[in-house]
């Protein structure tokens, strides 16, 4: 179902509003969250969880008191993002909800703004894979304030029992996949370099951690650098090329996303060079490409696609029935893709 003029009007009006009285976000600090904490994982969303009460005290947010369901999550040209916003948004109209998709752009102040449209248009449920861990509190608190629940996918915010759900990825689990593949590609020795995500997202520091705890154990594996790529394909590329100058003989590189995995693998190419190894994380179509077609090694896949429409589903069962019957931090557990599965990967989903 498509949203009103109407409702598009407000949107509009609402968004500009909020850009004149905005102010700059501050930048957001890493995580110290330990990687090694485990949340519930989250049961097949198909099956149905025991019921569990709000806590004492707590009462029950009813929504904004409209059918729509406001999606929210980085910008669409990353098709991980992309695939998230159009497997939520396709839930949420079978389950009769009208619905808004926007981008923060991975901006705090963008997020906020959105978050106040949202309010401002009585919005039933917020869907939202986060700009920060820390800047993202404070909005989740503000539609909790108007009675608006929010159900966050793929990031977490560090603090609980302001969100219903924060149902993420496994990404220690799925980082020491990857590395123990790395590792046996690799041949347990070797010069490799990694390429860093954002300081600023949690998932970083816990891929890496993730990585690090397997390779860590092979003393013959020797890393030459580890630099940030910030999640881009761009910067990826010319982190790799300034990399490959000062190592020539480096023999694999391991990254904390498939984009920056995409950059470091065209880097190499545009080199010469030949059988380097190369790990990515996400489980995009790009990388299952090359994975087919021998130019890279290894992925996660993070169910994108599965994750987002357990949101919805969690969010309409919390609006009929005041609880989803489930934890608030809920883990997902990925899938290694290598040359063994690729094939049968897409769009994020493994058939």
């Amino acid at each position: 179902m498509k949203i009103s003029k109407k409702v598009t009007t407000i949107f509009l009006a609402a968004a500009m509003a909020a850009t004149l009285f905005t102010g700059c976000g501050a930048k957001t600090e890493p995580t110290s969250t330990p990687a090694a904490e485990p949340a519930k994982q989250a049961e097949a969303p198909k099956q149905e969880a025991t019921a569990k009460e709000a806590p004492a005290g707590e009462a029950t947010l009813k929504g904004g008191g409209s059918n729509l369901m406001v999606i929210i999550t980085p910008s669409h040209d990353n098709p991980f993002f992309k695939t998230e916003a159009d497997a939520a948004a396709e839930k949420a109209k079978e389950l009769g909800y009208e619905v808004l998709v926007v981008s923060h752009d991975d901006d705090p102040t963008k997020q906020s703004q959105l978050f106040d449209t949202a309010i401002a248009q009585k919005a039933a449920a917020i869907i939202c894979d986060n700009a920060g861990a820390d800047a993202t509190v404070a909005a989740v608190k503000k539609a909790k304030d108007a009675g608006i629940p929010t159900f966050l996918i793929d990031r977490e915010i560090n603090e609980t029992g302001v969100a219903i759900s924060q149902i993420v990825a496994n990404n220690y689990q799925g980082a020491k996949l990857v590395a123990e593949k790395f590792v046996e590609a690799m041949g347990e020795k070797g010069k490799y370099a990694e390429l860093l995500g954002k300081e600023s997202d949690t998932n970083a520091g816990v891929r890496s951690s993730g990585f690090h705890e397997v390779i860590d154990q092979y003393p013959d594996l020797v890393m030459v650098t580890q630099q940030t790529a910030n999640w881009s394909q761009t910067e990826a590329f010319e982190k790799m090329e300034t990399i490959l100058q000062s190592n020539p003989d480096i023999k694999g590189v391991i990254c904390g996303n498939d984009t920056m995995a995409m950059g470091a693998a065209a880097a190499i190419k545009s080199a010469g060079l030949k059988d380097v190894i190369i790990a990515g994380f996400d489980g995009s179509d790009d990388v299952r490409d090359e994975i087919i077609a021998g130019n890279i090694t290894a992925t996660g896949l993070q169910q994108a696609f599965l994750i987002a429409q357990m949101a919805v589903e969690q969010a309409d069962k919390y609006l009929k029935t005041g609880s989803t019957g489930l934890d608030e931090k809920q883990l997902v557990d990925c899938v290694l893709i290598d040359s063994s599965n690729a094939a049968n990967l897409s769009n994020f989903k493994l058939k």
